[in-house]
């Protein structure tokens, strides 16, 4: 009688921000331009690295082309859904496209952060063993660890999102949220839930955690290396993009911990989509201009890619 009773659930209603009209235009027109932006950071940064020669066989340029990648696809998993939303509020979202879109964002998430680990692990090889840094992170080698970030990154959740996907729902169907995110999902799923909710804490815990943890580890090496190098002068630009590389780690790990790992942090629902927001959209926005701030080669990168282009629109107009 129980489970006659049940409604099946077809599809969600992303009730997204409460908010009235006016400011919902002025999220719609902020969002819009926002993702517009990074995708065109993170597209020229692709588009320079694979320009250049020089920059594209480097360790650490292939490592943050994926990454703009990454980022953009990241960006793109949820942006252009909630820009839907803010534009015709109160639509509906199918039963596959919620877990679908749940699974990609997730998965990426979790990319990301392999990469931000491989990244730092990146910055130890080169300042603390330079000699041993193009042994270490050969062609071959870095071609295995870019392959390891994207594979494990969407191997990590996909039993997850068939456990969930495979739990009864009580007929409800508004998620309170602009995402499809597990937490509010789990709150429409009928009692029991079995050990789902304990699996799916163990499984963030043990991505971020882990994570953090290396991250922490090669940037606390890193700093300690600097700090007793005997030249600090010569270390100083070194140390400070470091510390920007670090400010990219601080603001993905640190609103995604405050996300899923503060107790009773699921419970706030107003807190925790502006909380989503921050990594979700300025994140991807931030990390391309915080990466090439104080790069010099990137920036010398750029100087060669205008002067051919210079070079290329002088020829034209020259020749007869």
């Amino acid at each position: 009688m129980e489970l006659a009773n049940r409604t099946v659930v077809q599809n969600f209603i992303l009730l997204g921000f409460e908010v009235g009209q006016q400011k919902r235009v002025l999220l719609l027109i902020f969002f819009s331009i926002l993702y517009a932006l990074t995708l065109a950071e993170n597209g020229a940064i692709i588009t320079l690295l694979f320009l250049d020669a020089h920059l594209a066989q480097q360790p650490m340029y292939i490592l943050l082309s994926n990454f703009s990648w990454l980022e953009m696809c990241y960006v793109s998993a949820t942006v252009p859904r909630m820009l839907f939303d803010l534009a015709s509020p109160g639509g509906s979202i199918s039963f596959s496209d919620c877990f679908l879109q749940f699974y990609i964002f997730f998965s990426l998430g979790s990319t990301e952060c392999f990469f931000l680990s491989a990244m730092a692990f990146d910055r130890y090889v080169a300042i603390c063993h330079p000699l041993r840094y193009p042994q270490i992170m050969s062609p071959k080698a870095c071609s295995v660890l870019v392959s390891a970030c994207w594979l494990l990154g969407f191997l990590w959740y996909p039993i997850l999102v068939f456990l969930i996907s495979s739990l009864s729902f009580c007929g409800r169907n508004v998620i309170d949220h602009f995402m499809c995110d597990p937490w509010p999902i789990l709150s429409l799923a009928c009692p029991p839930l079995g050990i789902i909710p304990l699996l799916c804490k163990v499984l963030m815990n043990i991505l971020f955690l882990g994570n953090v943890l290396l991250v922490v580890l090669s940037y606390g090496i890193v700093i300690f290396t600097l700090m007793k190098s005997s030249s600090r002068s010569s270390h100083r630009k070194t140390f400070s993009t470091v510390s920007l590389h670090i400010i990219v780690v601080t603001l993905f790990y640190g609103t995604v911990g405050a996300m899923y790992l503060i107790p009773g942090g699921e419970n706030q629902t107003e807190i925790m989509k502006r909380v989503t927001v921050i990594y979700t959209a300025i994140t991807p926005f931030l990390n391309p201009m915080i990466y090439c701030l104080r790069n010099d080669q990137v920036k010398e990168a750029l100087g060669r890619l205008l002067r051919r282009l210079e070079r290329l629109l002088i020829s034209k107009v020259t020749v007869p």
